[in-house]
């Protein structure tokens, strides 16, 4: 995964949970965002459905002011409004829908929604919802990023800080937000990516790119807390989910990722000030295909001092994976770093891996790769069994510096 520059964090941050009992989650207040002003809904000042405002669900004709006027009306009403986006095919290009609002707004999508090939449409990114309460997506339609048209113009594999193309479905300072049963196709850049939110649920979604698609990231997330991903499934050219610095519990459950590169957090101590990442749950799902299954990834010649802490990753499922296991804290794409051993400031500790069974595309079922100043500490290997599928070598493990305690672990694998 490629991640933009701190001056571009909410286009795309850092390209690139708890113990179950933890009482620091525990005794942390949920968000309660502020209810809708106006109490019951009052009249827009315009249709809220596209067609109404002029959209042709042919595929050809440009929709966008038509979104924008409904987004417009919505936004200036109160109680709870919603948009219509009916079935057909909306052409649309940059769609900036800002707050705050007066209102909580549902964009009810039982259309597609296709984002333009022409690249001058975009000035950051395709969608974007910034500073908004209450704000809801649902129904059966597609966002489809058509990246297909574009991906050719992605430089990325070839420089790192190279520029992005415009991500899919971006929430900006967005409190209390509900994506629910839509499907996000071929982003150009990422399908949906969150930066300093509260209080997000992503259910029932699919995401979708094909393996060898450059940097679409399935759902990538920085500085948010309080993120839940349920019965999602994930198969893109990039991190199913990637979590970057700053992000504190998160919840995925019940999900599927594959092809793509797992479930990531970091990279981590790329930039100054980063902020810590806490309290990350992975349970019940499945990672088939995938070149990753679990992995933390940090700079060896980190720009910040933070922690990676407290992860539980319980009830993981891995079809033929190629690392299903990863602690990287010598991560360096590109071969950018300064090259100084030893000289990490991300701190990994208290990591758990319970119940991770299923098959490795190569030997290295486990690797945990950590660093000589600040070992990986307080590491368990809980009931894992990962057998390597092929036939010319071994299934293993490899580890540096990690310290912790493996319980009930193929012997292959018990490296702590």
């Amino acid at each position: 995964m490629v991640t933009a520059g701190r001056s571009n964090a909410a286009t795309a941050l850092a390209v690139a949970l708890a113990l179950l009992g933890s009482t620091a989650w525990a005794a942390a207040a949920p968000y309660q965002p502020k209810p809708a002003a106006g109490g019951a809904p009052s009249v827009p000042a315009g249709p809220l459905d596209i067609v109404m405002l002029g959209a042709k669900g042919d595929g050809k004709t440009d929709a966008t002011q038509a979104v924008m006027k409904a987004w417009k009306n919505a936004c200036g009403a109160t109680g709870t409004q919603k948009i219509v986006i009916p079935p057909g095919n909306f052409l649309v290009g940059a769609l900036e829908l800002s707050g705050p609002c007066t209102s909580s707004i549902i964009i009810r999508l039982d259309g597609n929604l296709l984002g333009t090939g022409d690249l001058t449409a975009y000035k950051k990114n395709w969608i974007e919802v910034m500073r908004v309460d209450n704000f809801t997506i649902n129904g059966h339609g597609t966002i489809d990023g058509q990246g297909p048209l574009v991906w050719e113009k992605n430089q990325c594999s070839k420089h790192y800080d190279c520029k992005i193309l415009p991500n899919s479905l971006v929430l900006d300072y967005v409190n209390n937000a509900t994506i629910r049963g839509i499907t996000l196709k071929n982003a150009k850049f990422f399908h949906l990516n969150l930066f300093k939110c509260k209080t997000v649920l992503v259910e029932n979604v699919e995401i979708t790119a094909p393996g060898n698609s450059p940097n679409t990231d399935g759902i990538h997330m920085g500085d948010s807390e309080d993120v839940t991903i349920k019965a999602t499934n994930i198969g893109v050219g990039d991190d199913c989910i990637s979590i970057g610095p700053g992000t504190k519990h998160v919840k995925i459950h019940g999900s599927r990722c594959g092809p793509g590169h797992g479930i990531s957090v970091g990279s981590l101590g790329r930039y100054k000030d980063e902020k810590d990442v806490e309290d990350i749950q992975v349970t019940n799902c499945t990672i088939k295909g995938a070149t990753n299954g679990l992995r933390i990834k940090s700079y060896e010649d980190s720009k910040s001092a933070l922690r990676a802490t407290r992860f539980v990753y319980d009830d993981v499922k891995m079809d033929n994976v190629s690392y299903p296991i990863v602690i990287d804290q010598k991560y360096c794409p590109n071969n950018i770093c300064a090259k100084a051993p030893g000289a990490s400031k991300v701190v990994v500790a208290d990591i758990v891996f319970k119940n991770i069974v299923g098959t490795s595309a190569t030997p290295e079922a486990v690797t945990l790769n950590c660093v000589n100043n600040v070992p990986c500490q307080g590491l368990q290997l809980v009931n894992v069994n990962l057998k390597y599928t092929g036939t010319n070598n071994k299934t293993m493990a490899v580890c540096k510096n990690a310290v912790g305690t493996s319980v009930n672990v193929v012997k292959e694998l018990a490296c702590l």
